[in-house]
């Protein structure tokens, strides 16, 4: 259960056997892309995956690494389209910032995808930057997590 809101949903770090269920509510890997599943699978085996869920079963996943300079980065948060626009990002977002070690947290995003750049606005997430090249036609956005959410700069 989750205090803040009984009934709600809970974020917990996902088991390797979780990733099947994942997948399933992954726009990307229900469609068939076998790379995204072995990703989503490979994430949960090395617990890098937060997850959200209520009774009904998962809602969304964040995946935290620290392979972007040595620093926290968010390389995937996804939410099941029937659980979007409900609070599931913003949840797992601060789940996120919670579990970092680092004094920095990064995460990115194509110009195009509008839903990712509002919820990390909403957020107080900095921009920090714009990469061209990775996606034809579609620049990666860099965004900045306010360093006083960390548990690091808390210390």
């Amino acid at each position: 259960m989750n205090p803040e809101n009984p009934g709600g949903p809970v974020v917990r770090r996902a088991n390797a056997s979780d990733w099947t269920e994942l997948a399933g509510i992954d726009s990307l890997a229900a469609a068939g892309d076998d790379a995204r599943s072995a990703s989503t699978r490979r994430w949960c085996e090395q617990g890098l995956v937060l997850l959200a869920e209520d009774a009904s079963g998962p809602l969304g996943y964040g995946v935290l690494e620290y392979t972007f300079f040595e620093q926290g980065f968010v390389t995937l948060l996804m939410v099941a389209p029937t659980a979007r626009r409900k609070g599931v990002g913003t949840r797992l977002l601060k789940a996120v910032e919670a579990a970092c070690t680092t004094p920095k947290l990064f995460t990115s995003t194509n110009v195009s995808n509008h839903p990712m750049q509002r919820l990390l606005q909403q957020a107080g997430w900095s921009p920090a930057g714009l990469l061209h090249g990775l996606d034809e036609g579609d620049p990666e956005l860099f965004y900045l997590c306010p360093g006083d959410r960390l548990p690091v700069s808390r210390s």
